[in-house]
């Protein structure tokens, strides 16, 4: 079954250095695009891993090298992040995205290697990866037959196993596969719609994608972590601002402190406006009570 699809859907894939997202990096990066009606583009990127503050090339952890088959040699004369950065925001550019455990890793991963591009070239990032639709295929099939890339292949195309295992570029084509074999097997459980296959399988609303901030009631953010879980950011904002600045020289992810920093933006503007408006007759009539003596009449 081809996906019925009103605007582009981007499957990808990254291979790192490793797992540990503040401190590791992209070292291969493969999109596909699927375009409304079909037609199919494919761009894979090998990069440099490179750490902005030390400003040297980033080793690969040989247990990332093991999984992966890439060495520091292999990516040493590759671009770095930041200079293929306007090309992989305009082949993002309106599409949802799409991956097999994407949510979970090569999106934050993604997220963070924007930032780190974006502090570090001082660009304005077209692009908000929190706004796009994320189909993530892992999650859907685990909901339906709890297993992993390879033995969905094996299930939803045929029987038959992918070669290049691993490989970005094979792994993102073999999503693409599954997330069709998908919608195949189980017409009377999953809508051929990218706004259902998102919302699929419970996918847990967050503010970032580490997690640390997910939306609560009104859509206000919730830290869900340390001595303020459970507590609205504004309540924190309010009674501890200095929590912010923790949070900004902590080791947290660039996308936990950058939506930490738009949401003290926001709570600082709201604070602003709320001291321009005129007093309320309510708040007159409580300074009056505190300062006039329990006179009757006007203030003035």
């Amino acid at each position: 079954m081809e996906l019925n699809l009103e605007r582009p859907l981007l499957f990808f894939d990254i291979e790192s250095t490793g797992l540990n997202i503040p401190t590791d990096a992209i070292i291969e990066l493969s999109f596909v695009k699927i375009l409304p009606g079909g037609e199919q583009r494919i761009k894979t990127w090998k990069v440099c891993p490179w750490d902005y503050v030390n400003n040297c090339q980033r080793p690969i952890n040989p247990s990332a090298s093991a999984v992966n088959g890439v060495t520091d040699d292999m990516v040493k004369d590759c671009p770095k992040f930041y200079e293929i950065l306007d090309e992989v925001v305009e082949w993002i550019g309106d599409s949802d995205l799409a991956g097999f455990n994407s949510a979970k890793f090569d999106l934050p991963m993604l997220a963070e290697e924007l930032e780190r591009a974006r502090k570090f070239t001082g660009k304005k990032i077209a692009i908000n990866l929190h706004e796009k639709k994320m189909v993530d295929v892992q999650n859907i099939y685990h909901a339906l037959e709890p297993r992993n890339l390879k033995a969905a292949y094996r299930h939803f195309c045929g029987g038959k196993d992918f070669d290049n295992a691993h490989t970005a570029e094979a792994d993102t084509i073999a999503t693409y596969e599954v997330l069709k074999g998908e919608l195949d097997m189980y017409p009377d459980t999953l809508k051929n719609d990218v706004n259902f296959l998102a919302g699929f399988a419970g996918r847990p609303k967050t503010v970032d994608y580490a997690g640390r901030l997910v939306y609560g009631e009104n859509n206000e953010a919730v830290i869900t972590f340390g001595k303020h879980k459970g507590k609205t950011a504004r309540e924190v904002y309010r009674t501890e601002p200095s929590y912010f600045a923790w949070i900004e020289n902590g080791e947290f992810t660039l996308d936990t402190k950058r939506q930490f920093a738009l949401l003290k933006e926001q709570f600082e503007q709201e604070k602003k406006a709320a001291s321009r408006q005129p007093a309320s007759e309510e708040q007159l009539r409580a300074l009056q009570g505190k300062f006039g003596g329990g006179h009757q009449g006007s203030l003035f």
